[in-house]
């Protein structure tokens, strides 16, 4: 997937199911990848294969991505056919990880951190600590903490310019979004989380106002004149 992918495990499991966990994020970069040439997304970009052919993964995302952009009022626009072809990948690397994580958990880990990129998904605690304990990285400052998220069994996602570029943009301007420098949700599911974080950022400034309705996923935004918004149910935040 072009990115660091880190297990931090604190339970006892069989290696195989390691090793199962690492073949499920290797079949989705197979499937997924925009860079290989034999991917199904590759192929179908190409015209050599079609959706209908494409393994049940591709619909399965795909499909996933159409709720999401429908639920963000099409701010989170991943996944949709454009002049350049099919890209979901700002769904499948959360959505990977998860796939990961079951796998972990059906071999009956219960404590551990898997952490694609900076995008994390968490059970249990870091026996003998009781919560995980995530940086979130300083929009201006690379070597700087903006804050420690304390939590346990959610995923954590972080989405800004900062690391990057300028790479989110607001699918109905084309433009970048201003007055925001970083968006971070926290919730059930990594993959709806990054895409939340994704589309909050695309917000910009409005941004905020759509985090504070997402009832489980909770919200922290860091304004471009450096106020901190945090929906109400946010998991305790520590400045660093």
């Amino acid at each position: 997937m072009g990115m660091p992918i880190v297990l931090d495990l604190r339970d006892e499991i069989e290696p195989d199911a390691i090793e199962a966990m690492w073949a499920a994020l290797r079949h989705a970069d197979a499937v997924f990848s925009t860079y290989k040439n034999d991917s199904d997304i590759s192929l179908l970009n190409r015209g050599e294969l079609t959706l209908e052919d494409a393994h049940p993964d591709v619909h399965e995302v795909l499909e996933r991505c159409e709720e999401l952009r429908v639920i963000t009022d099409g701010y989170f626009d991943a996944g949709r056919v454009l002049d350049e072809g099919i890209d979901p990948s700002g769904l499948v690397k959360g959505w990977a990880v998860d796939r990961a994580g079951e796998v972990l958990d059906d071999a009956g880990a219960r404590n551990y951190s898997l952490n694609a990129g900076g995008d994390i998904r968490l059970r249990g605690a870091p026996l003998p600590e009781a919560r995980w304990r995530v940086g979130i990285q300083h929009p201006h400052v690379r070597d700087k903490i903006a804050a420690i998220v304390e939590a346990n069994d959610v995923g954590v996602a972080t989405s800004g310019a900062y690391a990057r570029g300028e790479h989110v943009v607001d699918p109905h301007t084309g433009r970048p979004p201003t007055g925001v420098l970083s968006v971070t949700i926290v919730g059930p599911e990594l993959a709806t989380a990054d895409a939340y974080a994704t589309a909050a950022f695309a917000m910009g400034e409005a941004g905020p106002e759509w985090t504070a309705s997402l009832g489980l996923y909770e919200a922290m935004t860091i304004l471009a004149d450096g106020r901190v918004l945090l929906t109400p149910g946010f998991p305790s935040v520590k400045d660093a």
